[in-house]
């Protein structure tokens, strides 16, 4: 057994270093055991904290729980930022993914190491436990989190969970590169605006068959080292504290890591406005590690539950058995021991911080982009067949780092948007820039410094700044300075937690009379006040703004007194005042578009609109979510002037969830999805229109012509929903996306018969059919007879295999599906293969879509085999 009992730091790894030099994963979780044994309660009760705090005596050093790697490390600085997970699902390449995911964990490990205190501490964000995946199910369209999923299919999801997970943790059978953390456990999706509250009935069935396989796979398939337990009550009893940890995860699954609760889960179990499950802070912890808890993240401090003297006295009131805390400070001792504590030599301790953010991992994220790109309409206009003379780059997205990013991401060092990747790609075309919109009204652009003063007589250029050291910009300042705009930098380039607030103060002189409506570029609250009026109110989380708040007429030349207060809590970003410029409107972009050869209109979302819990009062979205899946009625107007000037137009959408732009695609040339694609996207984009590559993304959402198609979004029954269940006609289906070439399928073949129980070999032989060479996307779906008195989907994916083909070139493609892709889910939630038909489709997409491919047909024989849960 490896023992660790130093009186310091030092010796304590010292002790390690001496220990037997090939551990094993048993031998760390004994080391786990008995330095939990040697815990008293109070230290055992603090390490339930995401901030879990040192012990020196033990050699344990202070160490933060949370930090996210979503497409990327995030939060902390500059990395590679990938394109966001929607969009990786949209490659369909699991071996891809897989490889971005061992990219971030490399970046992660060289982040740690850099920032790492003498100590052995780690701080916020920069740590090696990656709270990512998400693998809920992005069960409908409206869900402002979607992006962060890898989509609606329950087999896709899982397919990438179990690539994303493996990616990150590394294929040591000991110790982890990085230990990932798959979230949100369970039937987690939306509302947003109700996600604390929100209480999901599932049935048995939609539990089995849509809400908990991508679970399963992952779980039983990548071994992660933690679980993140959901904001949500499932059959009135909160996430965190769901018998469902026991029953499935630990219990069916062998799940042996930790489980977290997601951010303030904690506070929702007896808050009067919330699930209101527990009296108190003790007994909801006391109920949620009673339940399988492991450690509980309170979010930025806003309530009590994560407070060591709450488990303390759970222990003391014997609500909560001391064995199932040290239960709980062991799982999460045995996964730190995993990882290496500081120090201490594991596979990975080659890393340094010199490969973070490396011209090879941008490399790789500029192949993720590409590969991510769905062609949805295509006329014939791509790829162009020459290089344009001139190009007009319109749109709110076009000069956007926003839209390339998506949310939970890091910085992107040397970020490429679709703007400056057609600059990049035709050098020697005129590209004439216009944005002609925002995403919901008039365009934003950041207040320069130019019409800024520090007196009313503009003597001197720029604003004063204060800094305050709470939340509220009260008190005496901590900090004061001039500079020349509005702007932060919360600690760029190595952020930092902040809970501090800022006002900066001094006039403003416009060169145009007119009325000006300003926005802080910001996440956390704000106030703006023009002479004395507040034109902006946005300080209070509760209170949720309008995109441009109210509107206040400038003279041009006459200075305005201007204040404007703004606070950071966490690590959000950075800081900026925008205004509209009313001088670059509709008329601009137009007279841009009727002056070039080809049109280019960056449209869609960002995720200032789209996302988690956002205080968002536009039409068409309601607190980070959607309320319709259309493109925002400013966008739509000048998208068909556009079009009006006979130029041809290719609309580019960044966006993390499905759009209904039936204009566009009854109107327009070509229409590509781009996501958000990460750092290096906008040259993504640009080769794809220049025909550097055939696209191959495929849709791994259902794009549906409205909201209207629709069942409730609180309604989390899945009839109706997803390509699975949905009977009406989709503008595009899921598994759908064009290419530059064209592919031929022959007929599938497999064997006419198999027992309930054994295994099915389905081949198909595929051709390029085509000029060009491309990616296919092969994809297999499967159609099987209700259970007696049950359901079933119309179809369900089961395999996908991205292939790479030369014109004229064939290839057999071979899929083997296991007793679980053959089965299926009674009203009871129990799977089964049962005997009968079951048709397996293969083909470029979904079966009754157009897409080419073709059926084989197999009888399933002998008695009906129950499978495991």
């Amino acid at each position: 057994m490896l023992l660790c009992v130093a009186t310091s730091m030092q010796t304590g790894v010292a002790a390690a270093k001496n220990a037997a030099p090939q551990p094993s994963a048993a031998s760390l979780e004994s080391r786990a055991v008995d330095l939990v044994a040697r815990m008293t309660l109070e230290e055992k009760a603090a390490q339930l904290k995401a901030e879990a705090p040192a012990i020196p005596r033990l050699g344990i050093p202070a160490y933060d729980w949370w930090s996210e790697g979503l497409h990327g490390v995030a939060r902390a600085g500059e990395a590679t930022v990938f394109p966001q997970a929607i969009a990786m699902a949209a490659t369909f390449n699991v071996p891809l993914i897989h490889q971005a995911a061992d990219t971030i964990a490399t970046e992660f490990r060289a982040k740690y190491l850099e920032t790492l205190g003498a100590d052995g501490s780690s701080k916020r964000y920069r740590g090696l436990t990656v709270w990512s995946p998400n693998i809920n199910i992005f069960r409908d369209p409206r869900w402002g989190r979607g992006q962060e999923t890898f989509g609606e299919d329950p087999y896709l999801t899982g397919r990438m969970g179990v690539a994303f997970v493996s990616g990150l943790q590394g294929d040591d059978p000991v110790f982890y590169k990085t230990a990932a953390v798959a979230k949100h456990f369970a039937v987690h999706s939306g509302p947003e605006g109700n996600r604390h509250r929100e209480d999901v009935h599932p049935s048995p069935y939609d539990l089995e068959d849509t809400y908990l396989p991508a679970f399963r796979a992952t779980v039983t398939e990548a071994r992660p080292s933690g679980i993140m337990c959901a904001y949500n009550a499932i059959d009135g009893v909160p996430a965190c504290g769901s018998p469902l940890i026991a029953q499935r995860l630990r219990g069916d699954w062998s799940f042996a890591g930790h489980v977290v609760t997601d951010c303030a889960a904690m506070a929702d179990f007896f808050n009067a406005d919330a699930h209101a499950f527990s009296p108190d802070p003790v007994e909801a912890a006391a109920s949620a590690v009673l339940a399988g808890t492991d450690l509980i993240c309170a979010e930025f401090g806003r309530d009590k539950s994560a407070d060591p003297a709450v488990i303390v006295d759970a222990v003391r009131q014997k609500l909560l058995p001391e064995e199932l805390l040290d239960r709980a400070v062991t799982h999460t001792m045995t996964d730190r021991l995993r990882l290496g504590l500081p120090g201490e030599a594991t596979p990975y301790s080659a890393i340094t911080p010199a490969q973070n953010d490396t011209l090879q991992n941008a490399e790789l994220n500029r192949r993720v982009a590409r590969e991510s790109i769905v062609l949805l309409k295509n006329d014939g206009l791509l790829p162009l067949a020459k290089a344009p003379r001139s190009i007009a780059v319109i749109g709110p997205n076009a000069d956007s780092v926003d839209a390339l990013v998506g949310n939970y991401n890091g910085t992107p060092s040397r970020p490429v948007t679709v703007l400056e990747g057609l600059r990049q790609r035709f050098p020697d075309a005129k590209i004439t820039y216009v944005a002609g919109t925002g995403h919901v009204g008039p365009p934003l652009k950041p207040v320069p410094g130019a019409v800024l003063c520090l007196d009313a007589g503009c003597a001197a250029r720029g604003v004063a700044v204060e800094e305050f050291a709470g939340p509220e910009a009260k008190g005496k300042a901590i900090g004061r300075q001039t500079r020349a705009d509005v702007r932060f930098d919360w600690g760029r380039p190595a952020r930092a937690q902040r809970r501090s607030a800022m006002r900066w103060s001094g006039w403003i002189r416009p060169d145009v009379t007119s009325e000006y409506h300003f926005r802080m570029n910001m996440d956390d609250g704000y106030r703006i006040l023009v002479d004395g009026r507040e034109i902006a109110d946005a300080w209070d989380p509760g209170d949720p703004p309008s995109i441009h708040n109210d509107g206040v007429t400038l003279t041009a030349g006459k200075a305005h007194a201007i204040t404007v207060e703004a606070r950071q809590e966490g690590d959000r970003g950075d800081q900026s005042l925008l205004w509209t410029d009313l001088r670059e409107q509709e008329g601009a972009a137009v007279a841009a578009a009727k002056g070039a050869d080809l049109v280019v209109f960056a449209a869609g979302l960002n995720s200032k609109l789209e996302g988690e819990e956002m205080r968002v009062n536009a039409p068409g979205f309601a607190g980070g979510d959607r309320t319709s899946l259309d493109l925002p009625a400013p966008q739509e107007k000048l998208l068909e002037q556009l079009h009006a000037t006979g130029r041809p137009v290719v609309l580019v959408l960044l966006n993390g969830s499905a759009m209904s732009v039936n204009w566009a695609q009854a109107n327009l040339p070509a229409i590509v999805e781009a996501w958000y694609p990460g750092g290096v996207g906008g040259r993504a984009v640009a080769d794809l229109i220049a025909g550097d590559f055939s696209p191959a993304g495929r849709l791994p959402v259902t794009f549906y012509a409205s909201a209207l198609q629709l069942p409730a979004f609180g309604d989390y029954a899945m009839r109706g929903r997803t390509y699975r269940y949905f009977e009406g006609k989709p503008l595009y289906p899921f598994g759908y996306g064009l290419s530059y070439t064209s592919f031929a399928y022959a007929a599938p073949k497999a064997a006419a018969r198999v027992t309930a129980g054994g295994s099915l070999a389905v081949s198909a032989k595929v051709t390029n059919t085509g000029q060009r060479s491309g990616d296919e996307v092969v994809q297999l779906y499967v159609r099987g007879a209700p259970p007696s008195g049950g359901t079933a989907p119309r179809h369900a994916l089961q395999g996908f295999s991205r292939i790479h083909l030369e014109p004229g070139e064939s290839r057999e493609v071979r899929f083997i599906l296991d007793p679980r892709a053959l089965s299926s889910v009674d009203a009871e939630g129990s799977r089964a293969v049962l005997p009968g038909e079951v048709a397996v489709w293969v083909g470029g997409g979904q079966p009754d879509t157009g897409a080419p491919g073709g059926w084989a047909r197999v009888k399933v024989s002998g008695k009906a085999l129950p499978l495991p849960k």
